[in-house]
């Protein structure tokens, strides 16, 4: 099917998946990039009106959602793997003997308004596919959620997200950010419903939203999951669906998540594994000066499963707030990166006000006092667009930020930390 006969495929109704049996990625050959939306995509200010309104009541709440295939009290931690994803099983044993693992990370890539800025970053990321070594070419992309905005509607997939990364090569796995679950005021569809057909259906199949490209569902079991690849575990947590706070577990939404990550963190003290080990949810643990503020129930709950289990993560990767902030957290011996990587195309947030100058760092945010860990704001960018390139080797996790608007000719990114996954310390 060619991109032609997208229109004709929106106005058939009742269309189904295809089933393919394998997965598929890039188009057989690039395409250029489009210069408008196929779908006009209306106005939300009256839905946003109802759901200010309904804030400012505190009549929100999160929503319940559904658990991942295969969840149980026996089997509490649903996995997915690289190998599974590319339906093969050579994947792993080549990153393991190439010495290192590279993949891609960012959130926030839908847009409302036209694919110019999501096209700016997914250029860019696709450039790091011509590499000298070939060990420098990333295995895959980390979705850090709002994959579609406003709603998660499935109509907007396509303008969204299968265009955008047409010519992207290799896997895209996701977590599920608030606006992939929100619902519109009034609207009947359940909460996620258009990111379970695209993020996690039980096999490769192409779906009506994909248009006719070539990029296949995703398999992942549900919105909650450890994603494993060489040399890291990546701890995928749904944050669900408010503007702030994110939540993880409560009396709406249950308590399914927290019985994950400590099964989750009990097995990684149980195997010993001397890998990385990121945790990852779409609403930020910490922010510098953004729209967005805190979670500080959804981290007091992790920090107790980790402290339960006496496992901490090397990294902490998040979304949300529209730019990149990176973060250091002391907790004891160990420094932890905290960082925000929100900028992948949706509309940038400032982290000051209008007319103050801007943030100096390093910044501290949090002083340390007693059970209080030393926060610091070391670096960020709230006027590019951007992505993360992640290094995992057996001995270290090298995360780089790298702006878009570089270029496909400029590979030196604007900021880095290394974290030594042996004594847990950053440079």
């Amino acid at each position: 099917m060619t991109r032609k006969q997208k229109h004709s495929v929106e106005a058939r109704d009742g269309l189904e998946a295809v089933e393919l049996g394998q997965p598929g990625f890039a188009q057989p050959q690039p395409t250029p990039d489009p210069t408008r939306f196929f779908i006009r995509h209306s106005s939300d200010k009256q839905a946003y009106k109802t759901i200010d309104e309904l804030n400012r009541e505190h009549r929100l709440k999160p929503m319940p959602f559904p658990d991942p295939r295969g969840f149980s009290d026996s089997k509490p931690e649903p996995v997915l793997t690289l190998d599974q994803v590319l339906a093969e099983t050579t994947t792993a044993s080549a990153i393991s003997a190439a010495g290192q693992l590279v993949f891609h990370c960012i959130g926030d890539t839908g847009n409302v308004r036209g694919p110019e800025t999501e096209e700016l970053v997914a250029d860019k990321m696709s450039s790091d596919f011509d590499e000298r070594n070939s060990a420098d070419i990333p295995a895959f992309f980390f979705h850090l959620g709002d994959v579609i905005y406003n709603f998660g509607e499935a109509k907007y997939y396509y303008d969204q997200f299968y265009d955008p990364y047409r010519d992207y090569p290799v896997p895209i796995v996701a977590l599920a950010g608030n606006h992939d679950g929100m619902v519109a005021p009034g609207v009947q569809t359940p909460t996620l419903q258009a990111f379970l057909e695209n993020f996690c259906q039980s096999d490769f199949v192409v779906t009506p939203e994909a248009g006719g490209l070539s990029r296949t569902a995703q398999i992942q079991p549900g919105v909650f999951y450890t994603f494993e690849a060489p040399f890291v575990r990546i701890v995928c947590l749904y944050s669900n669906t408010l503007e702030d706070p994110g939540v993880i577990a409560d009396e709406t939404v249950g308590d399914s998540q927290l019985t994950y990550l400590q099964a989750a963190l009990r097995r990684v003290k149980h195997e010993k594994f001397t890998g990385a080990l990121i945790i990852a949810h779409h609403h930020p643990t910490y922010t510098a000066g953004s729209q967005h503020g805190w979670s500080i129930v959804m981290q007091a709950q992790i920090d107790a499963a980790c402290e339960a289990a006496g496992v901490w993560p090397h990294a902490v990767l998040s979304g949300h707030a529209h730019n990149y902030q990176r973060f250091t957290r002391v907790h004891g011996k160990t420094q932890i990166p905290y960082i925000i990587a929100g900028n992948g195309g949706h509309a940038l947030a400032r982290l000051g006000r209008r007319g103050e100058p801007p943030l100096r760092t390093p910044m501290v945010i949090q002083k340390a006092t007693g059970n209080t860990d030393q926060v610091t704001l070391e670096s960020y960018d709230d006027t590019h667009y951007g992505y993360l390139r992640i290094v995992v080797s057996a001995a270290v996790l090298r995360i780089e930020y790298h702006p878009a608007d570089d270029g496909a000719g400029v590979k030196t990114p604007d900021d880095a930390v290394t974290v030594d996954l042996a004594t847990r310390t950053t440079s």
